[in-house]
Protein backbone atom coordinates (compact mmCIF):
# COMPACT_ATOMS: atom_id res chain seq x y z
CA UNK A 1 0.00 0.00 0.00
CA UNK A 2 0.87 3.49 -1.01
CA UNK A 3 1.74 6.22 1.76
CA UNK A 4 0.84 9.87 1.83
CA UNK A 5 5.03 10.53 1.25
CA UNK A 6 5.65 8.66 -1.55
CA UNK A 7 4.09 11.42 -4.32
CA UNK A 8 7.01 13.54 -2.74
CA UNK A 9 9.58 11.53 -2.89
CA UNK A 10 9.20 10.12 -6.29
CA UNK A 11 9.93 13.70 -6.91
CA UNK A 12 13.09 14.27 -4.90
CA UNK A 13 15.29 12.37 -6.73
CA UNK A 14 18.25 14.93 -7.28
CA UNK A 15 20.59 16.09 -6.32
CA UNK A 16 21.73 14.93 -3.12
CA UNK A 17 21.60 17.91 -1.57
CA UNK A 18 17.97 18.54 -2.29
CA UNK A 19 17.10 14.65 -0.92
CA UNK A 20 19.07 15.56 2.26
CA UNK A 21 17.81 19.02 3.08
CA UNK A 22 14.15 17.65 2.45
CA UNK A 23 14.59 14.22 4.25
CA UNK A 24 15.84 16.87 7.41
CA UNK A 25 12.60 18.46 7.13
CA UNK A 26 10.58 15.80 7.08
CA UNK A 27 12.19 13.82 9.50
CA UNK A 28 12.53 16.58 12.12
CA UNK A 29 8.32 16.96 11.23
CA UNK A 30 7.62 13.36 11.92
CA UNK A 31 9.76 12.91 15.24
CA UNK A 32 8.81 16.21 16.76
CA UNK A 33 4.90 15.82 16.35
CA UNK A 34 3.79 15.73 19.45
CA UNK A 35 0.42 15.85 18.59
CA UNK A 36 1.07 12.65 16.89
CA UNK A 37 0.02 9.10 18.84
CA UNK A 38 3.66 7.00 18.87
CA UNK A 39 1.80 4.63 16.96
CA UNK A 40 1.04 7.36 14.29
CA UNK A 41 4.41 8.52 14.24
CA UNK A 42 6.10 5.15 13.95
CA UNK A 43 3.67 4.00 10.78
CA UNK A 44 4.30 7.22 9.62
CA UNK A 45 8.25 7.11 9.77
CA UNK A 46 8.05 3.34 8.54
CA UNK A 47 6.37 5.01 5.18
CA UNK A 48 8.58 7.22 4.86
CA UNK A 49 11.57 4.97 4.74
CA UNK A 50 9.96 2.42 2.74
CA UNK A 51 8.78 5.35 -0.23
CA UNK A 52 12.91 6.43 0.28
CA UNK A 53 14.09 3.04 -0.35
CA UNK A 54 11.27 3.03 -3.02
CA UNK A 55 12.53 6.30 -4.75
CA UNK A 56 16.27 4.85 -4.59
CA UNK A 57 17.44 7.33 -2.17
CA UNK A 58 21.15 5.39 -0.26
CA UNK A 59 20.13 3.35 2.63
CA UNK A 60 21.87 5.61 4.93
CA UNK A 61 19.36 8.58 4.21
CA UNK A 62 16.49 6.01 4.14
CA UNK A 63 17.51 4.65 8.17
CA UNK A 64 17.72 7.61 9.28
CA UNK A 65 13.59 7.85 8.88
CA UNK A 66 13.13 5.11 11.76
CA UNK A 67 16.22 6.33 13.51
CA UNK A 68 14.73 9.85 14.10
CA UNK A 69 11.84 9.15 15.57
CA UNK A 70 13.42 6.61 17.84
CA UNK A 71 14.80 8.90 19.85
CA UNK A 72 10.97 10.33 20.79
CA UNK A 73 9.20 7.09 21.62
CA UNK A 74 9.67 5.19 25.08
CA UNK A 75 12.18 2.73 25.17
CA UNK A 76 10.17 -0.45 23.96
CA UNK A 77 8.99 1.15 20.79
CA UNK A 78 12.35 2.46 20.22
CA UNK A 79 13.98 -0.78 20.42
CA UNK A 80 10.98 -2.50 18.10
CA UNK A 81 12.18 0.28 15.12
CA UNK A 82 15.68 0.04 15.36
CA UNK A 83 15.91 -4.19 16.15
CA UNK A 84 13.30 -3.62 12.85
CA UNK A 85 15.93 -1.50 11.07
CA UNK A 86 18.74 -3.59 12.00
CA UNK A 87 16.48 -6.96 11.08
CA UNK A 88 15.84 -5.46 7.31
CA UNK A 89 19.90 -4.50 7.03
CA UNK A 90 20.46 -8.66 8.03
CA UNK A 91 18.71 -9.56 5.99
CA UNK A 92 19.58 -7.73 2.77
CA UNK A 93 23.07 -9.08 3.35
CA UNK A 94 24.65 -5.67 5.25
CA UNK A 95 25.69 -5.44 8.38
CA UNK A 96 23.90 -2.39 9.69
CA UNK A 97 25.97 0.52 11.21
CA UNK A 98 23.49 1.50 14.03
CA UNK A 99 23.39 -2.69 14.99
CA UNK A 100 25.10 -1.96 18.88
CA UNK A 101 22.80 0.94 19.26
CA UNK A 102 20.05 -1.36 18.36
CA UNK A 103 20.91 -4.71 20.42
CA UNK A 104 21.59 -1.56 23.70
CA UNK A 105 18.04 -1.06 23.04
CA UNK A 106 16.64 -3.88 23.12
CA UNK A 107 18.68 -5.15 25.78
CA UNK A 108 17.59 -2.00 27.61
CA UNK A 109 13.93 -2.91 27.09
CA UNK A 110 14.96 -6.65 28.22
CA UNK A 111 16.02 -4.44 31.74
CA UNK A 112 13.13 -2.79 32.01
CA UNK A 113 10.96 -5.90 31.50
CA UNK A 114 13.02 -7.58 34.04
CA UNK A 115 12.84 -5.00 36.99
CA UNK A 116 9.17 -4.69 36.83
CA UNK A 117 9.36 -8.23 37.11
CA UNK A 118 8.01 -9.22 33.76
CA UNK A 119 10.98 -11.64 33.04
CA UNK A 120 9.03 -13.60 29.97
CA UNK A 121 9.31 -10.45 28.30
CA UNK A 122 12.78 -10.16 29.14
CA UNK A 123 13.82 -13.18 27.81
CA UNK A 124 12.28 -13.24 24.86
CA UNK A 125 13.80 -9.38 23.96
CA UNK A 126 17.22 -11.40 25.21
CA UNK A 127 16.62 -13.84 23.20
CA UNK A 128 15.62 -11.59 19.87
CA UNK A 129 19.32 -9.56 20.78
CA UNK A 130 21.44 -13.07 20.52
CA UNK A 131 19.77 -13.70 17.66
CA UNK A 132 20.56 -10.67 16.26
CA UNK A 133 24.20 -10.03 17.34
CA UNK A 134 24.96 -13.76 16.07
CA UNK A 135 22.78 -13.58 12.57
CA UNK A 136 24.71 -15.25 10.03
CA UNK A 137 25.09 -12.24 7.53
CA UNK A 138 27.32 -10.96 10.27
CA UNK A 139 29.77 -13.98 10.78
CA UNK A 140 29.38 -16.76 7.92
CA UNK A 141 28.18 -15.30 4.76
CA UNK A 142 31.29 -12.03 4.85
CA UNK A 143 34.80 -12.24 4.26
CA UNK A 144 35.00 -10.50 7.50
CA UNK A 145 33.19 -10.84 11.36
CA UNK A 146 32.82 -7.76 13.80
CA UNK A 147 33.42 -10.57 16.18
CA UNK A 148 36.77 -11.53 15.26
CA UNK A 149 37.79 -8.20 14.70
CA UNK A 150 37.10 -7.09 18.37
CA UNK A 151 35.07 -9.43 20.49
CA UNK A 152 35.08 -6.97 23.56
CA UNK A 153 33.62 -4.33 21.63
CA UNK A 154 31.24 -6.32 20.01
CA UNK A 155 29.79 -8.61 23.24
CA UNK A 156 30.02 -5.57 25.22
CA UNK A 157 25.90 -4.52 25.17
CA UNK A 158 25.50 -8.54 26.29
CA UNK A 159 27.92 -8.25 29.14
CA UNK A 160 26.68 -4.59 30.50
CA UNK A 161 23.30 -5.65 30.72
CA UNK A 162 21.31 -7.22 33.57
CA UNK A 163 19.69 -9.76 31.28
CA UNK A 164 23.13 -10.15 29.94
CA UNK A 165 24.62 -11.08 33.30
CA UNK A 166 21.80 -12.85 34.23
CA UNK A 167 22.15 -15.42 31.55
CA UNK A 168 26.03 -15.65 31.88
CA UNK A 169 26.04 -15.73 35.89
CA UNK A 170 28.02 -19.24 36.62
CA UNK A 171 25.59 -21.72 38.62
CA UNK A 172 28.77 -24.52 39.07
CA UNK A 173 27.83 -27.78 40.58
CA UNK A 174 27.13 -29.15 44.18
CA UNK A 175 30.01 -31.53 43.66
CA UNK A 176 33.21 -31.90 41.46
CA UNK A 177 33.46 -34.75 39.24
CA UNK A 178 34.60 -37.98 41.13
CA UNK A 179 37.81 -39.59 39.38
CA UNK A 180 37.64 -42.52 37.30
CA UNK A 181 36.73 -45.77 38.62
CA UNK A 182 39.95 -48.11 39.21
CA UNK A 183 37.65 -50.97 39.36
CA UNK A 184 35.98 -51.63 36.66
CA UNK A 185 36.08 -50.04 32.76
CA UNK A 186 35.16 -46.44 32.13
CA UNK A 187 31.80 -45.78 31.18
CA UNK A 188 31.90 -42.87 28.33
CA UNK A 189 28.93 -41.81 26.88
CA UNK A 190 29.60 -40.25 23.58
CA UNK A 191 26.78 -37.42 22.44
CA UNK A 192 26.19 -35.29 19.47
CA UNK A 193 23.71 -33.85 17.62
CA UNK A 194 23.85 -32.94 14.07
CA UNK A 195 27.42 -33.56 11.94
CA UNK A 196 29.30 -36.64 13.52
CA UNK A 197 31.87 -36.48 10.53
CA UNK A 198 34.64 -35.53 13.07
CA UNK A 199 34.04 -38.58 15.45
CA UNK A 200 34.15 -42.20 13.28
CA UNK A 201 37.82 -42.44 14.63
CA UNK A 202 36.82 -42.05 18.43
CA UNK A 203 33.58 -44.06 18.27
CA UNK A 204 35.70 -46.75 16.46
CA UNK A 205 38.32 -46.72 19.31
CA UNK A 206 36.49 -46.87 22.64
CA UNK A 207 33.62 -49.09 21.56
CA UNK A 208 36.50 -51.40 21.42
CA UNK A 209 38.80 -50.36 24.11
CA UNK A 210 39.06 -53.02 26.81
CA UNK A 211 38.60 -49.98 29.48
CA UNK A 212 35.77 -48.24 28.38
CA UNK A 213 31.93 -49.39 28.80
CA UNK A 214 30.95 -47.04 25.83
CA UNK A 215 28.01 -45.30 24.84
CA UNK A 216 26.75 -43.04 21.65
CA UNK A 217 23.70 -41.02 21.50
CA UNK A 218 22.94 -38.81 18.73
CA UNK A 219 20.23 -36.25 19.80
CA UNK A 220 18.49 -36.57 16.61
CA UNK A 221 17.47 -40.03 16.80
CA UNK A 222 15.93 -39.56 20.63
CA UNK A 223 12.39 -39.24 20.36
CA UNK A 224 12.69 -36.68 24.12
CA UNK A 225 15.60 -35.17 23.36
CA UNK A 226 15.20 -33.76 19.22
CA UNK A 227 12.31 -31.37 20.02
CA UNK A 228 14.24 -30.29 22.87
CA UNK A 229 17.31 -29.37 20.83
CA UNK A 230 15.47 -26.89 18.61
CA UNK A 231 14.40 -24.77 21.81
CA UNK A 232 17.41 -21.87 22.00
CA UNK A 233 14.94 -19.51 23.29
CA UNK A 234 13.92 -21.81 26.25
CA UNK A 235 17.56 -22.28 27.06
CA UNK A 236 18.30 -18.66 27.10
CA UNK A 237 15.06 -18.18 28.90
CA UNK A 238 15.75 -20.46 31.64
CA UNK A 239 18.07 -18.67 33.56
CA UNK A 240 16.74 -15.28 33.42
CA UNK A 241 13.72 -16.94 34.95
CA UNK A 242 15.33 -18.54 37.33
CA UNK A 243 13.96 -22.08 36.19
CA UNK A 244 11.81 -23.16 33.91
CA UNK A 245 9.33 -26.23 32.70
CA UNK A 246 11.63 -26.31 29.87
CA UNK A 247 14.66 -26.95 32.30
CA UNK A 248 12.63 -29.62 33.80
CA UNK A 249 12.35 -31.39 30.97
CA UNK A 250 15.74 -31.67 30.62
CA UNK A 251 16.38 -32.49 33.88
CA UNK A 252 13.99 -35.65 33.52
CA UNK A 253 15.45 -36.66 30.14
CA UNK A 254 19.45 -36.69 31.16
CA UNK A 255 19.47 -37.64 34.77
CA UNK A 256 20.06 -41.34 33.51
CA UNK A 257 22.43 -40.76 31.31
CA UNK A 258 24.32 -38.49 34.08
CA UNK A 259 23.48 -41.59 36.67
CA UNK A 260 24.85 -43.71 34.60
CA UNK A 261 27.89 -42.26 32.80
CA UNK A 262 31.45 -41.36 34.75
CA UNK A 263 31.91 -39.16 31.91
CA UNK A 264 30.26 -37.60 29.11
CA UNK A 265 32.02 -36.27 26.00
CA UNK A 266 29.86 -34.05 23.99
CA UNK A 267 31.02 -33.52 20.68
CA UNK A 268 30.37 -29.22 19.32
CA UNK A 269 29.66 -26.89 21.79
CA UNK A 270 26.06 -25.99 20.59
CA UNK A 271 22.60 -26.70 21.73
CA UNK A 272 23.42 -30.38 23.55
CA UNK A 273 26.10 -28.57 25.64
CA UNK A 274 24.06 -26.08 26.49
CA UNK A 275 20.86 -28.57 27.18
CA UNK A 276 23.47 -30.31 29.79
CA UNK A 277 24.48 -27.48 31.41
CA UNK A 278 20.70 -26.47 32.15
CA UNK A 279 21.17 -29.59 34.49
CA UNK A 280 23.93 -29.86 37.55
CA UNK A 281 25.96 -32.68 36.94
CA UNK A 282 26.15 -34.27 39.99
CA UNK A 283 30.20 -36.08 39.81
CA UNK A 284 30.04 -37.13 36.53
CA UNK A 285 32.62 -35.52 34.54
CA UNK A 286 31.36 -33.27 31.60
CA UNK A 287 33.73 -32.55 28.91
CA UNK A 288 32.91 -30.71 25.72
CA UNK A 289 34.43 -30.09 22.34
CA UNK A 290 34.28 -26.70 20.84
CA UNK A 291 35.07 -27.09 17.13
CA UNK A 292 34.81 -23.50 15.05
CA UNK A 293 31.47 -22.60 14.11
CA UNK A 294 29.97 -22.59 17.89
CA UNK A 295 32.46 -19.09 18.86
CA UNK A 296 30.65 -16.97 16.30
CA UNK A 297 27.48 -18.61 17.43
CA UNK A 298 25.02 -17.41 20.46
CA UNK A 299 25.76 -21.19 21.87
CA UNK A 300 28.95 -20.29 23.74
CA UNK A 301 26.75 -17.97 25.84
CA UNK A 302 24.27 -20.52 26.72
CA UNK A 303 26.67 -22.93 27.53
CA UNK A 304 27.51 -22.38 31.64
CA UNK A 305 31.16 -23.69 31.85
CA UNK A 306 31.51 -24.00 35.31
CA UNK A 307 29.33 -26.89 34.91
CA UNK A 308 31.94 -28.20 32.70
CA UNK A 309 35.09 -30.45 33.69
CA UNK A 310 37.37 -30.25 30.06
CA UNK A 311 36.89 -27.86 26.94
CA UNK A 312 38.59 -29.55 24.23
CA UNK A 313 39.51 -27.46 21.12
CA UNK A 314 41.71 -28.44 17.78
CA UNK A 315 43.78 -25.74 17.62
CA UNK A 316 45.79 -22.82 19.63
CA UNK A 317 44.14 -20.46 17.66
CA UNK A 318 40.36 -21.34 18.09
CA UNK A 319 41.32 -21.64 21.90
CA UNK A 320 42.46 -17.85 22.04
CA UNK A 321 39.60 -16.76 20.32
CA UNK A 322 36.89 -18.81 22.32
CA UNK A 323 38.30 -17.28 25.21
CA UNK A 324 38.52 -13.98 24.39
CA UNK A 325 34.02 -14.81 23.26
CA UNK A 326 33.81 -16.55 26.45
CA UNK A 327 35.52 -15.04 29.38
CA UNK A 328 34.06 -18.07 32.17
CA UNK A 329 36.80 -19.91 29.95
CA UNK A 330 39.75 -18.41 31.99
CA UNK A 331 39.76 -17.94 35.70
CA UNK A 332 39.10 -20.11 38.85
CA UNK A 333 36.39 -21.80 38.22
CA UNK A 334 37.34 -22.38 34.22
CA UNK A 335 37.81 -26.07 33.35
CA UNK A 336 40.68 -27.24 32.30
CA UNK A 337 41.68 -26.50 28.43
CA UNK A 338 43.26 -29.04 25.96
CA UNK A 339 44.16 -28.47 22.58
CA UNK A 340 43.87 -32.09 20.48
CA UNK A 341 43.77 -31.93 16.63
CA UNK A 342 40.82 -33.33 14.76
CA UNK A 343 40.86 -37.32 14.61
CA UNK A 344 41.63 -38.29 10.88
CA UNK A 345 42.80 -41.45 9.47
CA UNK A 346 45.66 -40.47 6.95
CA UNK A 347 47.31 -43.57 5.66
CA UNK A 348 44.71 -43.90 3.11
CA UNK A 349 45.60 -41.26 1.10
CA UNK A 350 49.62 -41.45 0.04
CA UNK A 351 48.85 -42.87 -3.54
CA UNK A 352 50.74 -42.26 -6.63
CA UNK A 353 49.74 -38.94 -8.68
CA UNK A 354 48.74 -38.49 -12.12
CA UNK A 355 51.04 -36.83 -14.35
CA UNK A 356 48.67 -34.21 -14.95
CA UNK A 357 48.71 -33.18 -11.18
CA UNK A 358 51.97 -31.14 -10.95
CA UNK A 359 50.13 -28.19 -12.65
CA UNK A 360 46.46 -28.70 -11.07
CA UNK A 361 45.54 -27.22 -8.14
CA UNK A 362 42.82 -28.15 -5.94
CA UNK A 363 40.48 -27.01 -3.56
CA UNK A 364 38.43 -29.37 -1.76
CA UNK A 365 35.07 -28.16 0.05
CA UNK A 366 33.57 -24.80 -1.29
CA UNK A 367 30.11 -24.58 0.23
CA UNK A 368 30.76 -21.31 2.22
CA UNK A 369 31.94 -18.12 1.61
CA UNK A 370 34.22 -18.11 4.51
CA UNK A 371 36.39 -20.66 1.79
CA UNK A 372 36.64 -17.88 -0.50
CA UNK A 373 37.35 -20.02 -3.72
CA UNK A 374 37.50 -16.59 -5.76
CA UNK A 375 40.88 -16.09 -3.51
CA UNK A 376 42.33 -19.23 -5.55
CA UNK A 377 41.07 -17.92 -9.01
CA UNK A 378 42.93 -14.83 -8.35
CA UNK A 379 46.12 -17.28 -7.83
CA UNK A 380 45.60 -19.04 -11.06
CA UNK A 381 44.94 -16.00 -12.94
CA UNK A 382 48.47 -14.94 -11.63
CA UNK A 383 50.10 -18.53 -12.64
CA UNK A 384 48.03 -18.92 -16.00
CA UNK A 385 49.72 -15.06 -17.01
CA UNK A 386 53.05 -17.35 -16.85
CA UNK A 387 52.05 -20.56 -18.09
CA UNK A 388 48.75 -21.63 -19.45
CA UNK A 389 49.46 -25.49 -18.22
CA UNK A 390 48.29 -24.42 -14.69
CA UNK A 391 44.34 -25.28 -13.88
CA UNK A 392 42.37 -25.38 -10.49
CA UNK A 393 40.23 -28.20 -9.65
CA UNK A 394 36.93 -27.38 -7.54
CA UNK A 395 36.09 -30.17 -5.07
CA UNK A 396 32.78 -29.85 -3.47
CA UNK A 397 29.09 -27.72 -3.91
CA UNK A 398 29.57 -24.34 -4.02
CA UNK A 399 27.79 -21.75 -1.30
CA UNK A 400 23.66 -21.97 -1.28
CA UNK A 401 22.35 -18.93 -2.54
CA UNK A 402 19.50 -19.21 -0.78
CA UNK A 403 20.97 -18.62 2.31
CA UNK A 404 21.32 -15.33 2.19
CA UNK A 405 21.41 -12.28 -0.05
CA UNK A 406 25.49 -11.86 1.01
CA UNK A 407 25.94 -15.19 -0.36
CA UNK A 408 23.86 -14.89 -3.03
CA UNK A 409 25.99 -12.05 -4.01
CA UNK A 410 29.02 -13.76 -3.36
CA UNK A 411 28.49 -16.55 -5.11
CA UNK A 412 27.16 -14.55 -8.39
CA UNK A 413 31.05 -12.94 -8.10
CA UNK A 414 32.03 -16.71 -8.31
CA UNK A 415 29.23 -17.66 -11.24
CA UNK A 416 31.19 -14.70 -13.11
CA UNK A 417 34.75 -16.09 -12.50
CA UNK A 418 33.96 -19.46 -13.68
CA UNK A 419 32.25 -18.37 -16.73
CA UNK A 420 35.48 -16.58 -17.93
CA UNK A 421 37.55 -19.91 -17.32
CA UNK A 422 35.94 -22.81 -17.65
CA UNK A 423 34.98 -22.58 -21.03
CA UNK A 424 39.41 -22.64 -21.47
CA UNK A 425 39.49 -25.53 -19.27
CA UNK A 426 41.32 -23.45 -16.67
CA UNK A 427 38.63 -24.12 -13.85
CA UNK A 428 37.25 -27.49 -13.71
CA UNK A 429 34.05 -28.42 -10.78
CA UNK A 430 33.76 -32.17 -9.52
CA UNK A 431 31.38 -31.56 -6.82
CA UNK A 432 30.31 -34.04 -4.35
CA UNK A 433 33.22 -37.03 -4.51
CA UNK A 434 32.88 -40.19 -2.19
CA UNK A 435 36.17 -41.36 -2.58
CA UNK A 436 38.23 -38.25 -1.35
CA UNK A 437 42.00 -39.81 -1.47
CA UNK A 438 41.34 -41.19 -5.46
CA UNK A 439 39.95 -37.61 -5.98
CA UNK A 440 43.54 -36.18 -4.65
CA UNK A 441 45.57 -38.56 -7.06
CA UNK A 442 44.88 -35.69 -9.26
CA UNK A 443 46.08 -32.77 -7.42
CA UNK A 444 49.48 -31.87 -7.18
CA UNK A 445 48.98 -28.96 -5.13
CA UNK A 446 46.77 -28.35 -2.47
CA UNK A 447 45.02 -24.70 -1.28
CA UNK A 448 43.48 -23.40 1.47
CA UNK A 449 42.58 -20.16 0.52
CA UNK A 450 39.34 -19.74 3.76
CA UNK A 451 39.60 -16.23 5.92
CA UNK A 452 39.19 -18.78 9.09
CA UNK A 453 39.62 -22.19 9.74
CA UNK A 454 40.13 -23.89 13.00
CA UNK A 455 41.87 -26.97 11.29
CA UNK A 456 41.01 -27.57 8.04
CA UNK A 457 40.85 -31.37 7.29
CA UNK A 458 40.61 -30.85 3.87
CA UNK A 459 44.66 -29.52 3.77
CA UNK A 460 45.99 -32.10 5.90
CA UNK A 461 44.27 -34.75 3.74
CA UNK A 462 45.53 -33.23 0.95
CA UNK A 463 49.28 -33.05 2.21
CA UNK A 464 49.30 -36.46 3.58
CA UNK A 465 48.39 -37.56 -0.30
CA UNK A 466 51.66 -36.04 -1.68
CA UNK A 467 50.20 -32.69 -2.58
CA UNK A 468 52.41 -29.58 -1.95
CA UNK A 469 50.32 -27.38 0.60
CA UNK A 470 49.66 -23.41 -0.14
CA UNK A 471 48.08 -22.42 2.90
CA UNK A 472 46.60 -18.25 3.32
CA UNK A 473 47.09 -17.21 6.60
CA UNK A 474 43.82 -17.21 7.05
CA UNK A 475 43.20 -13.54 8.37
CA UNK A 476 40.48 -13.84 10.89
CA UNK A 477 44.27 -15.33 12.97
CA UNK A 478 46.87 -13.47 11.01
CA UNK A 479 47.68 -10.60 12.99
CA UNK A 480 47.21 -13.08 16.46
CA UNK A 481 49.64 -14.70 18.12
CA UNK A 482 48.50 -17.94 16.71
CA UNK A 483 46.38 -18.89 13.10
CA UNK A 484 47.49 -20.70 10.11
CA UNK A 485 51.58 -19.74 10.75
CA UNK A 486 51.81 -21.52 13.33
CA UNK A 487 49.82 -24.57 13.19
CA UNK A 488 51.58 -25.06 9.60
CA UNK A 489 55.06 -24.92 8.53
CA UNK A 490 56.29 -21.95 7.71
CA UNK A 491 57.32 -22.86 4.41
CA UNK A 492 53.26 -23.89 3.85
CA UNK A 493 51.83 -20.59 4.86
CA UNK A 494 51.73 -17.08 2.43
CA UNK A 495 49.82 -13.77 2.59
CA UNK A 496 48.77 -12.91 -0.51
CA UNK A 497 47.65 -14.46 -3.41
CA UNK A 498 51.21 -13.49 -5.41
CA UNK A 499 53.07 -15.21 -2.75
CA UNK A 500 51.08 -17.97 -3.40
CA UNK A 501 51.50 -17.76 -7.02
CA UNK A 502 55.01 -17.69 -6.72
CA UNK A 503 55.32 -20.40 -3.81
CA UNK A 504 53.68 -22.30 -6.45
CA UNK A 505 56.10 -21.49 -9.39
CA UNK A 506 58.99 -22.58 -6.87
CA UNK A 507 57.55 -26.06 -6.13
CA UNK A 508 56.61 -27.04 -9.42
CA UNK A 509 59.59 -25.92 -11.11
CA UNK A 510 60.50 -29.26 -11.90
CA UNK A 511 59.23 -32.66 -11.58
CA UNK A 512 61.69 -34.03 -9.29
CA UNK A 513 61.22 -30.44 -7.26
CA UNK A 514 57.57 -31.37 -6.84
CA UNK A 515 58.04 -34.34 -5.91
CA UNK A 516 60.10 -34.04 -3.52
CA UNK A 517 58.09 -31.07 -1.75
CA UNK A 518 54.69 -33.55 -1.64
CA UNK A 519 56.47 -36.80 -0.28
CA UNK A 520 57.97 -34.31 2.65
CA UNK A 521 54.81 -32.29 2.86
CA UNK A 522 53.00 -36.02 3.18
CA UNK A 523 55.57 -37.54 6.01
CA UNK A 524 55.00 -34.38 7.95
CA UNK A 525 51.01 -34.32 8.44
CA UNK A 526 50.71 -38.28 9.09
CA UNK A 527 53.70 -37.94 11.91
CA UNK A 528 52.17 -35.23 13.49
CA UNK A 529 48.65 -35.46 12.66
CA UNK A 530 47.66 -39.35 11.53
CA UNK A 531 45.06 -40.60 14.36
CA UNK A 532 48.02 -43.07 15.79
CA UNK A 533 49.50 -39.95 17.26
CA UNK A 534 46.40 -37.82 18.14
CA UNK A 535 44.71 -40.85 19.69
CA UNK A 536 47.28 -40.55 22.23
CA UNK A 537 45.79 -36.82 23.17
CA UNK A 538 42.53 -38.76 23.38
CA UNK A 539 43.86 -41.67 25.49
CA UNK A 540 45.34 -39.11 28.26
CA UNK A 541 42.30 -36.93 28.27
CA UNK A 542 40.11 -39.59 29.43
CA UNK A 543 42.69 -41.33 31.28
CA UNK A 544 43.02 -44.63 29.82
CA UNK A 545 45.96 -46.53 28.56
CA UNK A 546 46.73 -47.59 25.10
CA UNK A 547 46.43 -51.33 24.70
CA UNK A 548 47.98 -51.50 21.54
CA UNK A 549 51.20 -50.20 23.07
CA UNK A 550 51.88 -53.02 25.06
Amino acid sequence: MKGPLDPVLRRVTSPAVVRHRVAARLLRGVAAAPVLPTRARVTLAKRLRSGMTRAGWPPAEARAALAAVARTVDPDTRADLLMQEATGELKAGRTPPHLTEAVRAELDAADAAYARGDRPAAARRLHRALRTLFHRALHFDHLTSPLADDSAAFLAPLRDSVVGRRLLAPRGRSVPAAPAPTDRPLRLLLMTNGNDHFLREIRDRYADHPGVEFRYLHLADDPVAAPLTRRPDAMAADPVLGGSEYGEQVERWLRPHLDWADTLFVDWAVATAAMVTLVDPGDTRIVVRLHSFEAFSFWPHLIDFTRVDDVVFVSDHLRDLATAVSPDLVGDHAPRLHVISNAMDLHAYPRPKEPSARFTLGLVGISAVAKDPRWAIEVLRLLRAEDERYRLLLVGDGPNPAAGEAVRQYQEALDADLAELEPAGAVVRVGQVTDVPEALTGIGVILSTSVRESFHCAVVEGAASGAVPVIRDWPFFAAREHGAHTLFPAGWVVRTPAEAAALIRAETADEGRWLAAGKAAAGHAIATWDWTVTRRGFDALLGLDDPTAR
